[in-house]
């Protein structure tokens, strides 16, 4: 499974990419494989604040739908709009064109009780 270092991760299976004051969030690599074919991404939380753990939206596969957590508390600032038109972009690049929402976290020390890459690695055995 890819788990790129950069990253920091949850137990819920999202990552979160810090930029700046700016955060992108999706879910992993291991995730969407687990899941399947993703067929609809719901986020319908823009422009509201959340705390940490909270659910920002679901994401859709054949089967079932799955909540998806807020890694760190912040505003949700913006949804991945691409998501729209081809959801399956979560599936061909979870950590690129597939990130799910930008978002200003509140307290940035929250990153800190995430999980780095070698540990994400171990609570999925990979």
């Amino acid at each position: 499974m890819n788990c790129p270092e950069n990253l920091k991760y949850t137990s819920e299976h999202e990552w979160i990419r810090l930029e700046g004051d700016i955060a992108y969030v999706g879910i992993t690599d291991y995730a969407q494989d687990q899941l399947g074919d993703i067929v609809f991404v719901d986020v319908t939380t823009e422009g509201e604040t959340l705390a940490k753990n909270d659910t920002f939206g679901t994401i859709e596969v054949v089967k079932t739908v799955s909540d998806l957590f807020l890694p760190v508390g912040g505003e949700v600032l913006e949804q991945n709009e691409a998501l729209a038109d081809d959801p399956s972009l979560v599936n061909t690049d979870p950590y690129g064109k597939g990130w799910i929402i930008k978002i200003k976290p509140t307290d940035l020390a929250e990153m800190d009780s995430l999980l780095d890459a070698a540990a994400y690695k171990a609570l999925i055995n990979a």
